[in-house]
């Protein structure tokens, strides 16, 4: 498994983190509980942090018959931002609404699932350590050498096709802090 993929898709090698493939359980908390879980990222980090999330969408391309998107995902109102990801969805096998509201991008897909009722699962591949690498500390507010932790997930119809592959990564700590090199 490309522990990397799509993030793969937006940088050179020397621009990509370095990941690590752990066990959930090695994830301290409460990092733990916002990744090791198979509910949707989005409805789980507005649980947590208590605020609505909308999308910065930073980059977007089309990758065969996928749209790949690299998002940081923010707080409504403080602009806090609570995970970078890097996303490959199938447009295809979403309903035509949901595929016009994903392209306008401004909604994490985990809020077009649920406004369009998309029956899916989560389905978490593997967990990962992470040593950031500039564009991920720029885009969380963090600070390089600071382990971060994240995860490879994918959305899946109940007939087992792959509506999305993704990897989130979230800030090492609740609020994160300045990037600094």
């Amino acid at each position: 498994m490309n522990l990397l993929f799509p993030l793969d898709r937006f940088y050179r090698v020397s621009a990509l983190p370095r990941v690590e493939r752990i066990d959930g359980g090695a994830i301290p908390e409460p990092l733990r509980h916002l990744l090791v879980h198979e509910d949707d990222m989005t409805p789980t980090l507005e649980a947590f942090h208590g605020a609505r999330i909308h999308l910065d969408l930073l980059q977007q391309h089309m990758d065969g018959d996928s749209y790949c998107r690299l998002v940081v995902l923010r707080l409504d109102g403080s602009e806090t931002p609570v995970e970078f990801g890097a996303i490959a969805i199938h447009l295809d096998l979403f309903p035509p609404a949901a595929r016009e509201e994903i392209l306008e991008g401004h909604k994490p897909l985990g809020t077009v699932l649920t406004d369009h009722s998309v029956r899916h699962w989560s389905c978490p591949r593997a967990y990962l350590r992470v040593n950031p690498s500039p564009p991920v500390c720029q885009a969380l507010g963090t600070r390089m050498g600071e382990v971060h932790y994240g995860r490879r997930n994918v959305h899946l119809l109940p007939d087992g096709r792959v509506l999305a592959d993704i990897l989130e990564i979230l800030p090492p700590h609740p609020r994160g802090g300045p990037c600094a090199s």
